[in-house]
């Protein structure tokens, strides 16, 4: 994931995409045969942003799944991160925030991982990381840009970046290489049953992520049909010849946030914080033990939350997207 060795070259990349099958197919599977999909030591690219829309249940999967040495990249890491690195899935996070959210604080798993030296958090900015996906869905192998230009941030990563003079200004310039995961993991409000997304609310990187991956899996809180998804053809953003799965998963962002539909369950995320704060390494792996090796299916998991806090989250939540 770092260096100029992981810049494919264009026709690689053309490649990749021409022998995919973009046929207009059914996409519909379960949550276990959506994470078998992905492999040990993928890059996997997680859409949504901090507690927006990030597809729990497929993270859920992959953890239960026992995936190790992934590559996970995302604009904004939140509890997702905490789970991935305490269950070793991961260590190895790219982002340029990693934190369960600002009411908490900076992440006290992720200081355990990385201050031990368990675990690598690879901090980019946050334009750095949207300009990355998007020269990925370009098909070019870098962007150029002034964001990390004289940063400490951009000291951090000056290995992987390359400095220019723009040719026609003279003014000093960054390029920032490509990212074209092998798997993007996309949580969407509505989907057909061909991989046809509609999000409602900001779309955040993720119509530039599933463009630069190679495989898209999508979780959807509604199976909707195809004539639906063509009555209101300006709300579908992922289109589905870059999808390879979907799954229904209703409140498959739980705890966090699904716009429209429900607000974060910040009882569960206090509850989370609190566990974690003390012996936190111990704590993380009784939280995974809990709630996701303990739970036989998603339907257990939102029971061991609480149909409480799931209906408190939804009343929160559409009522908002009313008003």
């Amino acid at each position: 994931m770092s260096g100029g060795a992981d810049i494919k070259p264009y026709h690689e990349l053309r490649k990749a995409t021409a022998a995919r099958d973009r046929g207009l197919r059914e996409k519909v599977m379960s949550l276990e045969e959506a994470a078998s999909l992905v492999n040990d030591g993928d890059h996997v690219a997680i859409g949504g942003c901090t507690m927006s829309r990030t597809p729990i249940a497929l993270v859920w999967a992959l953890i239960r799944a026992g995936r190790k040495n992934l590559k996970v990249s995302r604009s904004i890491v939140s509890t997702e991160g905490d789970l991935l690195f305490a269950s070793g899935a991961t260590n190895h996070i790219m982002t340029s925030w990693f934190s369960q959210g600002i009411v908490w604080g900076v992440s006290k798993v992720m200081r355990h991982y990385t201050e031990k030296k368990l675990a690598r958090f690879e901090e980019w900015s946050h334009m750095s990381m949207g300009l990355r996906y998007r020269a990925g869905a370009m098909g070019v192998p870098f962007m150029a840009t002034r964001a990390m230009i004289g940063s400490d941030v951009g000291r951090q990563v000056a290995d992987q970046v390359k400095p220019m003079t723009c040719p026609f200004t003279g003014e000093p310039l960054l390029l920032l290489p490509a990212l074209n995961p092998e798997v993007a993991l996309i949580h969407v409000q509505r989907a057909d049953r061909y991989g046809n997304a509609q999000i409602d609310g900001l779309q955040f990187m993720d119509i530039d992520i599933a463009m630069a991956a190679n495989r898209v899996i999508l979780t959807t809180e509604r199976l909707i049909s195809n004539d639906q998804i063509r009555r209101s053809p300006d709300q579908t953003r992922i289109p589905f010849f870059t999808v390879d799965a979907v799954v229904e998963v209703p409140y498959g962002s739980a705890p966090h946030e699904c716009y429209g539909l429900y607000e974060p369950f910040f009882g569960h995320l206090d509850y989370y914080a609190g566990l974690t704060a003390k012996d936190t390494a111990a704590s993380a792996q009784r939280y995974l033990d809990e709630y996701y090796r303990a739970p036989a299916s998603w339907s257990d998991y939102l029971a061991k939350i609480g149909i409480g806090a799931v209906l408190d989250a939804s009343r929160r939540g559409r009522s908002i997207f009313n008003d």
